[in-house]
């Protein structure tokens, strides 16, 4: 009797220490993050033949040590201010040699990809570059890595408990649509483009919870008809509206599509970013919000443009808090933060570890080479 009471008090402590490990592996909400250069923050630096980089000074001056870190701005993205802003951890490229899965499990993973499209074949003259469904497929790798580290059940619970962003879109038209060379350019017309777009985001959401997205937000486009490549690329100077448009557009289908999937996805909470009023304002109206300038970069080669990316030639702005764009693309860390915050008050983020303040915006090093 003794010998099977202690039999049963030694399989109660494994079967307890199995518990422990499979229903209650303390996992930390960490973010998943799929998106395109506005998010990237390394991965195309390991892309070795990938045109999309910003692996060159004076991208990163405003960030850490200042040195190039890939993310394409002097600072911050829109991902990291709101998920410092939610007590989350800034998520590694996931081609960042020191990926482990210790570090998976806290800090998640970004999958954006300079150059990367909702479509396969978007940015493909950027030789290398990561689309959404490819962005995906690696997700799928993580997670395998994953359960064998923790097994299915901790790893179901790991995967349901995180947050997701979906920030894709303006290479679709910039760096396809809108260009000639790609064959959607004939193929489709306007209408039926966006409805080709937002179609296949709606098979990557749905595929997305599948794999255990409950909380996703999809990032809207901005006026990207407005950015200083396309103002420099018109006769007038002026912001392009047909690029204007389209991004309307596809806010309008991509928000209707999220608010249906909210509806039909059990248990998800799925929202739609859209914070293109104010970066609109923002470019008509720069004084307004403290900017000087809202349709040239800061980073640029002196009257010769486009210079498509930042190069060490470049002469940097005066003052890069009072620029709204960074380069020919991308906005200013300081543009970046008044996104965020628009998306942080709109949606009433409530922070997920309330012990951790946010991360203070970076304080600007001096400009080398200032513009007179």
């Amino acid at each position: 009797m003794k010998l099977n009471h202690m039999r049963r008090l030694v399989l109660v402590l494994v079967m307890t220490i199995l518990g422990f490990w499979i229903e209650g592996c303390h996992c930390k909400i960490v973010q998943f993050i799929f998106g395109d250069s506005l998010s990237d923050v390394g991965n195309n630096r390991y892309l070795s033949r990938s045109l999309a980089q910003a692996s060159l000074p004076w991208y990163g001056i405003d960030f850490g040590n200042g040195l190039p870190n890939g993310r394409f701005s002097n600072g911050r993205t829109v991902a990291d201010i709101i998920g410092d802003n939610m007590g989350l951890p800034r998520p590694p490229a996931f081609l960042d040699p020191s990926l482990s899965e210790d570090v998976i499990l806290e800090n998640g993973v970004n999958y954006a990809s300079g150059g990367g499209g909702i479509l396969n074949e978007t940015g493909s003259y950027f030789i290398q570059r990561f689309s959404l469904y490819k962005q995906i497929e690696l997700f799928q790798g993580t997670q395998e890595l994953i359960r064998n580290k923790i097994g299915k059940e901790a790893a179901d619970e790991f995967f349901q408990g995180a947050r997701y962003v979906v920030a894709l879109g303006s290479n679709d038209f910039i760096n396809n649509y809108l260009m000639p060379v790609y064959s959607d350019s004939w193929t489709y017309n306007d209408d039926t483009f966006v409805q080709y777009l937002t179609g296949t985001l709606q098979d990557q959401l749905k595929l997305l919870h599948k794999l255990g997205a409950r909380q996703l937000m999809v990032f809207g486009l901005g006026p990207m008809g407005c950015i200083p490549l396309q103002r420099v690329l018109s006769t007038s100077g002026n912001c392009q509206e047909k690029a204007n448009k389209l991004a309307l557009s596809f806010n309008k289908a991509s928000s209707k599509l999220v608010d249906d999937l909210a509806t039909q996805l059990p248990n998800s909470s799925y929202k739609f970013g859209d914070a293109y009023d104010v970066v609109d304002d923002v470019i008509s109206n720069p004084s307004k919000y403290g900017f000087e300038n809202s349709d040239s970069p800061c980073c640029s080669f002196g009257n010769i443009r486009p210079a498509l990316t930042c190069i060490p030639a470049s002469r940097l702005c005066k003052d890069r808090s009072k620029y709204v764009f960074w380069d020919e693309y991308h906005p200013s860390d300081s543009a970046n933060e008044l996104i965020a915050n628009e998306l942080i008050k709109k949606f009433g983020f409530v922070r997920v570890d309330q012990t951790n303040a946010p991360s203070p915006a970076p304080a600007l090093a001096p400009a080398p080479s200032p513009e007179d």
